[in-house]
């Protein structure tokens, strides 16, 4: 019997993307827990997210994720994926980042992230990708959109200073 060597994440570089490359991933069903988790982790305990009977008496009827928490859902989302395997080196920026309409609990997310576009620069080490972030819900209904742009690795050189 043979063992196959299973690498995660997958080797890969900025070379290997392709602007106009499309992901959609898995999708993942948001809990009350979900809620209370974040808003212990963050601080961020403002009583839509937190306080079902407070969040009743607001136009929402309910109890609603953060916003940073649904960024960070997708971010993870696209993580899992093993999308980018081992390219990525450092975040740039976030652009443009939109909550579009409310997620509750119950609502399962699923992200469509597209290589918008990819620039080598000075350094012939890295490159810059751009990807556009659609998050929607289990309805089709796109919830969040952004855009994130990072720095990759370059022609599979290892760097020692990660």
């Amino acid at each position: 019997m043979t063992k196959k060597l299973t690498l995660d994440p997958t080797p890969k570089t900025f070379d290997d993307f392709e602007a106009g490359e499309v992901l959609v991933t898995r999708g993942r069903t948001i809990d009350v827990s979900d809620l209370t988790t974040f808003a212990g982790l963050t601080g961020d305990h403002y009583p839509l997210h937190t306080d079902q009977q407070y969040a009743e008496g607001t136009r929402f009827g309910t109890r609603l994720a953060h916003g940073p928490f649904t960024f960070a859902i997708a971010v993870g989302l696209v993580g899992l994926s093993n999308f980018y395997g081992d390219a990525i080196v450092a975040l740039i920026e976030v652009q443009g980042l939109r909550a579009l309409k409310p997620v509750k609990p119950g609502d399962t997310l699923y992200v469509r992230a597209v290589v918008a576009s990819k620039q080598v620069g000075d350094n012939p080490k890295y490159g810059t990708l751009a990807v556009d972030y659609s998050v929607s819900n289990q309805e089709d209904t796109e919830v969040m959109q952004f855009r994130q742009v990072m720095l990759a690795r370059r022609n599979n050189e290892k760097e020692s200073d990660q």
